[in-house]
Protein backbone atom coordinates (compact mmCIF):
# COMPACT_ATOMS: atom_id res chain seq x y z
CA UNK A 1 0.00 0.00 0.00
CA UNK A 2 1.43 3.36 -1.03
CA UNK A 3 1.31 6.30 1.33
CA UNK A 4 0.78 9.75 -0.11
CA UNK A 5 3.15 12.36 1.26
CA UNK A 6 0.94 15.24 0.12
CA UNK A 7 -1.53 16.57 2.63
CA UNK A 8 -4.68 17.59 0.71
CA UNK A 9 -5.52 20.10 3.44
CA UNK A 10 -2.32 22.11 2.84
CA UNK A 11 -2.51 24.33 -0.24
CA UNK A 12 0.31 24.14 -2.75
CA UNK A 13 2.76 27.02 -2.58
CA UNK A 14 1.91 29.80 -5.02
CA UNK A 15 3.94 32.74 -6.19
CA UNK A 16 2.35 36.08 -5.41
CA UNK A 17 1.62 37.64 -8.83
CA UNK A 18 2.45 41.09 -7.49
CA UNK A 19 5.91 39.98 -6.38
CA UNK A 20 6.49 38.30 -9.75
CA UNK A 21 5.36 41.46 -11.54
CA UNK A 22 7.71 43.64 -9.47
CA UNK A 23 10.63 41.29 -10.19
CA UNK A 24 9.85 41.45 -13.90
CA UNK A 25 9.66 45.24 -13.79
CA UNK A 26 13.03 45.41 -12.01
CA UNK A 27 14.59 43.27 -14.72
CA UNK A 28 13.00 45.39 -17.45
CA UNK A 29 14.32 48.58 -15.88
CA UNK A 30 17.82 47.24 -16.47
CA UNK A 31 17.36 45.33 -19.73
CA UNK A 32 15.25 47.80 -21.72
CA UNK A 33 17.62 50.81 -21.43
CA UNK A 34 20.61 48.64 -22.33
CA UNK A 35 18.85 47.16 -25.35
CA UNK A 36 17.65 50.60 -26.47
CA UNK A 37 21.14 52.12 -26.20
CA UNK A 38 22.70 49.22 -28.11
CA UNK A 39 20.05 49.54 -30.84
CA UNK A 40 20.64 53.29 -31.10
CA UNK A 41 24.41 52.80 -31.39
CA UNK A 42 23.92 50.10 -34.03
CA UNK A 43 21.62 52.40 -36.01
CA UNK A 44 24.15 55.24 -35.70
CA UNK A 45 26.95 52.97 -36.95
CA UNK A 46 24.83 51.77 -39.88
CA UNK A 47 23.73 55.25 -40.96
CA UNK A 48 27.29 56.58 -40.89
CA UNK A 49 28.51 53.59 -42.92
CA UNK A 50 25.58 53.58 -45.34
CA UNK A 51 25.72 57.31 -46.07
CA UNK A 52 29.54 57.40 -46.05
CA UNK A 53 29.58 60.30 -43.62
CA UNK A 54 33.14 61.67 -43.14
CA UNK A 55 34.56 61.15 -39.68
CA UNK A 56 35.26 64.88 -39.33
CA UNK A 57 31.49 65.50 -39.45
CA UNK A 58 30.01 62.64 -37.45
CA UNK A 59 32.28 59.76 -36.40
CA UNK A 60 30.92 56.26 -36.05
CA UNK A 61 30.61 54.74 -32.56
CA UNK A 62 33.34 52.25 -33.45
CA UNK A 63 35.76 55.10 -34.24
CA UNK A 64 34.83 56.86 -30.99
CA UNK A 65 35.57 53.63 -29.11
CA UNK A 66 38.95 53.35 -30.85
CA UNK A 67 39.72 56.95 -29.88
CA UNK A 68 38.79 56.20 -26.27
CA UNK A 69 41.23 53.30 -26.22
CA UNK A 70 44.01 55.24 -27.95
CA UNK A 71 43.71 58.36 -25.79
CA UNK A 72 42.66 56.59 -22.62
CA UNK A 73 45.45 57.95 -20.46
CA UNK A 74 44.95 61.65 -21.22
CA UNK A 75 41.16 61.39 -21.20
CA UNK A 76 41.15 59.64 -17.83
CA UNK A 77 43.42 62.30 -16.38
CA UNK A 78 41.01 64.98 -17.60
CA UNK A 79 38.03 62.97 -16.32
CA UNK A 80 39.67 62.80 -12.90
CA UNK A 81 39.98 66.59 -12.88
CA UNK A 82 36.32 67.00 -13.80
CA UNK A 83 35.23 64.46 -11.18
CA UNK A 84 37.26 66.21 -8.49
CA UNK A 85 35.85 69.61 -9.43
CA UNK A 86 32.29 68.27 -9.54
CA UNK A 87 32.43 66.42 -6.23
CA UNK A 88 34.10 69.30 -4.42
CA UNK A 89 31.53 71.81 -5.67
CA UNK A 90 28.71 69.42 -4.76
CA UNK A 91 30.17 68.91 -1.28
CA UNK A 92 30.46 72.66 -0.72
CA UNK A 93 26.90 73.14 -1.99
CA UNK A 94 25.63 70.52 0.46
CA UNK A 95 27.48 72.03 3.41
CA UNK A 96 26.55 75.62 2.61
CA UNK A 97 23.00 74.88 1.46
CA UNK A 98 22.10 72.75 4.48
CA UNK A 99 23.67 75.16 6.97
CA UNK A 100 22.04 78.23 5.46
CA UNK A 101 18.75 76.39 4.99
CA UNK A 102 18.67 75.57 8.70
CA UNK A 103 19.32 79.22 9.51
CA UNK A 104 16.50 80.26 7.17
CA UNK A 105 14.12 77.76 8.74
CA UNK A 106 14.94 78.90 12.28
CA UNK A 107 14.95 82.65 11.64
CA UNK A 108 12.39 84.25 9.36
CA UNK A 109 14.04 87.72 9.43
CA UNK A 110 17.36 86.22 8.31
CA UNK A 111 15.61 84.40 5.48
CA UNK A 112 13.84 87.55 4.28
CA UNK A 113 17.14 89.43 4.39
CA UNK A 114 19.43 86.93 2.64
CA UNK A 115 17.12 84.92 0.37
CA UNK A 116 17.08 87.60 -2.39
CA UNK A 117 20.86 87.29 -2.72
CA UNK A 118 20.54 83.51 -3.16
CA UNK A 119 17.90 84.06 -5.83
CA UNK A 120 20.12 86.57 -7.64
CA UNK A 121 22.97 84.04 -7.74
CA UNK A 122 20.60 81.40 -9.07
CA UNK A 123 18.93 83.39 -11.83
CA UNK A 124 22.14 85.01 -13.09
CA UNK A 125 23.70 82.75 -15.77
CA UNK A 126 27.02 81.43 -14.56
CA UNK A 127 28.48 82.00 -18.00
CA UNK A 128 27.86 85.74 -17.47
CA UNK A 129 29.59 86.03 -14.09
CA UNK A 130 32.35 83.47 -14.69
CA UNK A 131 34.65 86.03 -16.42
CA UNK A 132 34.36 88.31 -13.40
CA UNK A 133 35.18 85.45 -11.04
CA UNK A 134 38.21 84.55 -13.17
CA UNK A 135 39.38 88.17 -12.95
CA UNK A 136 38.98 88.51 -9.19
CA UNK A 137 40.19 85.01 -8.22
CA UNK A 138 43.79 84.38 -9.17
CA UNK A 139 43.69 80.60 -8.69
CA UNK A 140 42.02 79.03 -11.73
CA UNK A 141 40.83 75.90 -9.94
CA UNK A 142 39.30 77.99 -7.14
CA UNK A 143 37.50 80.13 -9.74
CA UNK A 144 36.13 77.04 -11.47
CA UNK A 145 35.05 75.65 -8.10
CA UNK A 146 33.16 78.84 -7.26
CA UNK A 147 31.34 78.76 -10.60
CA UNK A 148 30.28 75.13 -10.19
CA UNK A 149 29.29 75.74 -6.56
CA UNK A 150 27.00 78.62 -7.51
CA UNK A 151 25.07 76.40 -9.92
CA UNK A 152 24.60 73.53 -7.44
CA UNK A 153 24.00 75.62 -4.31
CA UNK A 154 20.46 76.95 -4.72
CA UNK A 155 18.51 73.64 -5.04
CA UNK A 156 20.07 72.36 -1.81
CA UNK A 157 19.32 75.63 0.00
CA UNK A 158 15.72 76.04 -1.13
CA UNK A 159 14.69 72.39 -0.68
CA UNK A 160 16.34 72.14 2.74
CA UNK A 161 14.58 75.28 3.97
CA UNK A 162 11.21 74.10 2.62
CA UNK A 163 11.70 70.62 4.09
CA UNK A 164 12.58 71.94 7.54
CA UNK A 165 9.45 74.12 7.53
CA UNK A 166 7.18 71.32 6.26
CA UNK A 167 7.03 69.42 9.55
CA UNK A 168 3.46 68.75 10.67
CA UNK A 169 2.20 71.50 12.99
CA UNK A 170 0.42 68.97 15.20
CA UNK A 171 3.71 67.18 15.73
CA UNK A 172 5.38 70.49 16.49
CA UNK A 173 2.76 71.14 19.17
CA UNK A 174 3.26 67.61 20.52
CA UNK A 175 7.01 68.15 20.84
CA UNK A 176 6.35 71.43 22.61
CA UNK A 177 3.85 69.73 24.91
CA UNK A 178 6.43 67.15 25.95
CA UNK A 179 9.07 69.87 26.31
CA UNK A 180 11.44 68.40 23.77
CA UNK A 181 14.87 69.94 23.59
CA UNK A 182 15.94 71.78 20.40
CA UNK A 183 18.24 68.86 19.55
CA UNK A 184 15.37 66.35 19.96
CA UNK A 185 13.10 68.53 17.83
CA UNK A 186 15.77 68.78 15.14
CA UNK A 187 16.68 65.08 15.18
CA UNK A 188 13.27 63.45 15.45
CA UNK A 189 11.01 65.96 13.70
CA UNK A 190 12.71 68.50 11.45
CA UNK A 191 15.40 66.33 9.84
CA UNK A 192 13.03 63.43 8.93
CA UNK A 193 10.57 65.89 7.39
CA UNK A 194 13.36 67.58 5.40
CA UNK A 195 15.12 64.42 4.17
CA UNK A 196 12.81 63.71 1.18
CA UNK A 197 13.21 67.31 0.00
CA UNK A 198 16.97 67.19 0.50
CA UNK A 199 17.36 63.92 -1.40
CA UNK A 200 15.34 65.30 -4.30
CA UNK A 201 17.56 68.38 -4.33
CA UNK A 202 20.68 66.20 -4.22
CA UNK A 203 19.66 64.46 -7.45
CA UNK A 204 19.29 67.84 -9.13
CA UNK A 205 22.41 69.39 -7.62
CA UNK A 206 24.60 66.45 -8.67
CA UNK A 207 23.86 67.08 -12.33
CA UNK A 208 24.06 70.85 -11.92
CA UNK A 209 27.49 70.57 -10.30
CA UNK A 210 28.75 68.71 -13.37
CA UNK A 211 27.12 71.25 -15.69
CA UNK A 212 28.64 74.11 -13.72
CA UNK A 213 32.09 72.51 -13.82
CA UNK A 214 31.95 71.99 -17.59
CA UNK A 215 30.53 75.45 -18.35
CA UNK A 216 33.06 77.14 -16.07
CA UNK A 217 35.92 75.39 -17.82
CA UNK A 218 34.52 76.35 -21.23
CA UNK A 219 34.46 79.99 -20.13
CA UNK A 220 37.92 79.79 -18.59
CA UNK A 221 39.30 78.21 -21.74
CA UNK A 222 42.05 76.49 -19.76
CA UNK A 223 44.46 74.22 -21.53
CA UNK A 224 47.23 71.85 -20.59
CA UNK A 225 47.56 68.51 -18.87
CA UNK A 226 45.86 69.33 -15.55
CA UNK A 227 42.52 70.29 -17.05
CA UNK A 228 39.12 68.66 -17.39
CA UNK A 229 37.05 67.09 -20.11
CA UNK A 230 35.67 70.44 -21.26
CA UNK A 231 39.19 71.54 -22.14
CA UNK A 232 39.68 68.32 -24.10
CA UNK A 233 36.50 69.11 -26.05
CA UNK A 234 37.68 72.66 -26.79
CA UNK A 235 41.15 71.46 -27.76
CA UNK A 236 39.73 68.77 -30.07
CA UNK A 237 37.38 71.28 -31.75
CA UNK A 238 40.27 73.68 -32.42
CA UNK A 239 42.32 70.86 -33.95
CA UNK A 240 39.32 69.43 -35.84
CA UNK A 241 39.73 66.10 -34.01
CA UNK A 242 36.02 65.29 -33.98
CA UNK A 243 36.32 61.64 -32.81
CA UNK A 244 38.36 62.81 -29.79
CA UNK A 245 35.77 65.48 -29.08
CA UNK A 246 32.98 62.87 -29.16
CA UNK A 247 35.03 60.60 -26.90
CA UNK A 248 35.38 63.37 -24.28
CA UNK A 249 31.69 64.18 -24.62
CA UNK A 250 30.86 60.52 -24.06
CA UNK A 251 32.84 60.54 -20.82
CA UNK A 252 31.00 63.69 -19.66
CA UNK A 253 27.65 62.01 -20.34
CA UNK A 254 28.82 58.83 -18.62
CA UNK A 255 29.89 60.83 -15.57
CA UNK A 256 26.46 62.47 -15.42
CA UNK A 257 24.75 59.08 -15.56
CA UNK A 258 26.96 57.74 -12.78
CA UNK A 259 26.18 60.76 -10.58
CA UNK A 260 22.44 60.32 -11.18
CA UNK A 261 22.56 56.60 -10.40
CA UNK A 262 24.62 57.21 -7.26
CA UNK A 263 22.25 59.88 -5.93
CA UNK A 264 19.22 57.74 -6.80
CA UNK A 265 20.72 54.77 -4.94
CA UNK A 266 21.49 56.99 -1.96
CA UNK A 267 17.91 58.27 -1.96
CA UNK A 268 16.55 54.71 -1.92
CA UNK A 269 18.98 53.73 0.84
CA UNK A 270 17.97 56.68 3.02
CA UNK A 271 14.23 56.79 2.32
CA UNK A 272 13.45 53.28 1.11
CA UNK A 273 12.44 51.84 4.49
CA UNK A 274 10.05 54.53 5.67
CA UNK A 275 9.07 57.19 3.11
CA UNK A 276 6.31 56.71 0.56
CA UNK A 277 8.36 58.17 -2.30
CA UNK A 278 10.91 55.33 -2.21
CA UNK A 279 9.29 52.50 -0.27
CA UNK A 280 8.81 49.24 -2.17
CA UNK A 281 5.51 47.55 -1.72
CA UNK A 282 5.73 43.78 -1.78
CA UNK A 283 2.38 42.85 -0.37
Amino acid sequence: MSISTTDPTVPAPMTDPRIARERRERRLRVVLPIVTIIAALALWEFLVWFNEVPHYLIPAPSLIAQTLVRDWSSLMQSAGFTVRLTLMSLGLAIIGGVALGMVFALSRPVEMSLFPFAVILQVTPVIAIAPLILIYVSNTFAALLICAWIVAFFPILSNTAIGLRSADHNLRDLFSLYRATPWQRLRYLLIPSALPYFMAALKIAGGLALIGAVVAEFVAGTAGQNTGLASRILEASFRNEIPRMFAALFLVSLLGIVIFLATSWLSRAVLGHWHESEIRREG
